[in-house]
């Protein structure tokens, strides 16, 4: 019996009537477009410390971190071509597109290596996905926007990474919500990449255009930028919603101390990663109940509960949670309802 297997967990799989493989041999891969950000920095911080103990506990005998050198398709798609050729029995991936690396992602699974994508999903059937629901967090942006703002006015959005499944779907959530509440108009556009330093040039660079703005939406990684950004304009500030990133709550707790300043925070949490990597093992270890979509919820802030989270979260890190093989099982129990 491998050690990282509880017996809670053993209970789920012996109900599930699934014969227990030995993965001790296998190698799984992690192939990760991008890092440039504090949410990917804190991604592959949990899910090297989880994948290193699994392999120091002889669950698996590998469990390698790749990380591509720009944000290109073909260069991921060259190196998941790579993984298959290094001979990787499970390769868990954070894609640059949710279809261009379809090909490549057939090619591993004619190959006889499952594959894992989270966060940045692919499409490809054979694929597992991890996901939580981006398309109703963006819609719930615009849900806590409208309890902020009833009044209703303008609204910067700043999108993330182009191309990405994840923001693709957080703008269609952002539109339906603006659909559902008419007084509130998206104004002006601008990509953010995730990142503060991004977000707050390009927020800087669109602000002398637009009209008088109350409210931003967004995902994750851009608000503290923004912030920075419409305070050296000297604009009024309006209402941010926030990523769940630690200067952007520290910034949220100041303003609250001095005026109240109330708005709302979601992301998900950066940790998935290692739920990734467990659902990887268990296929691998020959569960047969695991869904190709797996969802988990995203986790997310209001004006009661943020500043009790803040100290834990490291500075310049993010709001997270690492899995375990047993919540990997309860997380798939739950999408097999």
């Amino acid at each position: 019996m491998k050690k990282i297997l509880t017996l809670s967990a053993l209970a789920v799989l012996l109900a599930s009537g699934t014969a227990l493989a030995d993965t001790s041999g296998k190698k799984i891969a992690f192939s990760n477009n991008y890092a440039g950000n504090s949410w990917r920095q804190s991604m592959l911080k949990s899910y090297e410390k989880v994948a290193k103990k699994a392999v120091e506990d002889k669950v698996v005998a590998a469990a390698d971190v790749f990380t591509t050198a720009d944000k290109e398709v073909p260069t991921q798609a060259a190196q998941v071509q790579n993984l298959i050729l290094q001979g990787y029995d499970a390769i868990v991936i954070n894609s640059a597109s949710p279809d261009a690396l379809n090909g490549a992602i057939k090619q591993a699974c004619d190959a006889g290596i499952v594959v894992v994508s989270f966060d940045g999903i692919v499409t490809e059937p054979c694929a597992y996905r991890v996901v939580v629901d981006y398309e109703k967090m963006g819609k719930e942006e615009v849900e806590q926007m409208a309890k902020f703002q009833p009044k209703g006015g303008n609204l910067l959005e700043i999108r993330g990474l182009a191309g990405t499944s994840i923001d693709g779907l957080i703008h269609k959530g952002i539109e339906e919500g603006v659909k559902a509440h008419p007084q509130l108009k998206i104004v002006g556009s601008v990509t953010g990449d995730w990142d503060q330093t991004t977000a707050q040039k390009a927020v800087a660079t669109i602000l002398p255009s637009l009209p008088e703005i109350v409210g931003v939406v967004d995902q994750g990684g851009d608000g503290y930028g923004a912030a920075q950004a419409f305070a050296a304009a000297g604009k009024p500030r309006p209402t941010i919603i926030m990523g769940n990133r630690q200067d952007e709550l520290q910034w949220w707790k100041e303003q609250k101390e001095k005026d109240g300043y109330t708005t709302w925070s979601g992301s998900i949490a950066p940790g998935v990663s290692t739920l990734a990597f467990w659902v990887a093992q268990l296929v691998l270890d020959g569960h047969k109940d695991i869904p190709h979509d797996l969802i988990v919820p995203y986790l997310s802030f209001d004006q009661d509960n943020f500043e009790a989270a803040l100290p834990e979260i490291p500075k310049g890190g993010v709001a997270s949670h690492e899995y375990t093989q047993e919540d990997a099982l309860a997380a798939i129990k739950d999408n097999a309802k």
